[in-house]
């Protein structure tokens, strides 16, 4: 029995230690007391290679318990990292929907502003400015225009000389001969002009009637003498009234001209008169072309008269043109049978057809009335103070 025994203790002892053996799977290892903590992984690719065999692996083929959990586990474990984590968005594959949207970042952050210039200062400061222009722009201005860069001085050997460099070339008195040939050719440039601004025929109740209004003149663009005439009558009767006008004109600006002279006037009954005059004739703004005149008669009587056209183009040839003209007196004259204050007004409207710019026939109506005492003097005599004419005429020049 004691023989048995001996012979089953080794066995009996080698169940006890497989047994102890599967109950720890690390029984007959030198563990250490406790585990350390492994710190977190960093975020670095390693080389995608195949897993240790168990020859390499010592706890190959061994239940190992879970490690204990790092305090901070790293926030990217388990996820791919590029080989440059800078080139890519470090939020790669995170769900960014809860999160509250941004304000636009500031381009300048982290960046030291503190040499850059404040909102109110030069923007122009650290730029060279030394090949820029002083003052205004070189506008195409006077002279003496504020508005104009200062020029510098001529220098002195520049008016050293004669005032004309070609007198010294062809001599003093040849080319002055030769500049007063240019202005006179060029610079004053004597005209002549007569123009035919009214020859109508009228027709209305009173019967049928003629009238003229000529004028021309004959000198340069500043200086001129200026002539005028007008007149009406009846057809198989005798002549109503006519003037004549002879004026000097100057010019006083690009489109005025100051007229003075004297008038003469013709009656059927005799009393011829004369007066003196001055008169402004120009065109005004809108293309109204004005001639205004006031008469002083050798009786003392003083009168005056305003025309006033315009040129309304329908075509380069249809041509509508009102015309307007008034009349006053300072005082009344009974033998001419005028009024005081405004004497008269005439209305009218023409239509020509330009067949040349020298030669144009129109067609139009005319309406006058006389005011005031002007038209008592006429109802008293047995006249009418209104007439409506319609008139055919020609307007002409050359």
């Amino acid at each position: 029995m004691n023989r048995f025994a001996v012979a089953l203790a080794p066995l009996i002892l080698a169940a006890s230690a497989f047994s102890a053996q599967a109950q720890d799977p690390h029984a007959g290892h030198v563990m250490p007391a406790t585990p350390a903590p492994r710190p977190a992984p960093e975020p670095v690719v390693r080389p995608q290679t195949p897993p240790p065999s168990p020859a390499q692996d010592p706890h190959a083929g061994h239940v190992m318990q879970p490690a204990p959990t790092p305090p901070a586990p790293d926030p990217h474990a388990g996820h791919p990292m590029p080989a440059d984590p800078q080139s890519v968005d470090p939020h790669a594959g995170h769900d960014m929907s809860t999160m509250a949207p941004t304000t636009q970042p500031d381009p300048h952050a982290g960046h030291d502003m503190s040499a850059m210039p404040s909102a109110q200062a030069d923007p122009h400061a650290g730029h060279d400015m030394s090949t820029m222009s002083k003052g205004p722009p070189d506008v195409p201005t006077s002279a003496d225009n504020p508005g104009r860069p200062p020029e510098d001085p001529l220098p002195a050997a520049a008016l050293s000389g004669p005032a004309h460099a070609a007198d010294l070339v062809f001599g003093a008195e040849a080319m002055a001969a030769a500049r007063e040939t240019l202005v006179r050719e060029n610079g004053d440039v004597r005209t002549t002009a007569v123009i035919i601004d009214r020859l109508e025929a009228g027709f209305g109740d009173d019967g049928e009637s003629y009238l003229w209004d000529v004028q021309g003149w004959s000198g340069g663009d500043i200086n001129r003498f200026w002539w005028k005439s007008e007149g009406e009558g009846d057809f198989g009767g005798e002549l109503g009234q006519a003037e004549v006008q002879a004026l000097y004109s100057r010019a006083i600006s690009p489109f005025w001209d100051m007229q003075a002279g004297v008038r003469q006037d013709f009656r059927p009954d005799g009393e011829d008169t004369t007066h003196l005059v001055l008169g402004l004739q120009g065109l005004a703004p809108y293309w109204w072309e004005i001639d205004a005149a006031a008469f002083l008669s050798t009786e003392g009587d003083l009168t005056a008269r305003v025309e006033a056209e315009y040129d309304q183009r329908i075509t380069q040839r249809l041509i509508l043109q009102p015309r307007l003209e008034i009349d006053a007196s300072a005082s009344d004259i009974p033998e001419l049978e005028i009024g005081s204050g405004l004497s008269s007004i005439e209305a009218g409207l023409r239509l020509r057809y330009e067949f040349r710019k020298e030669f144009a026939p129109y067609v139009g109506v005319e309406w006058s009335r006389a005011l005031g005492d002007t038209a008592d003097y006429i109802e008293a005599r047995g006249g009418e103070a209104d007439d409506t004419r319609l008139v055919v005429g020609l307007k002409a020049w050359f």
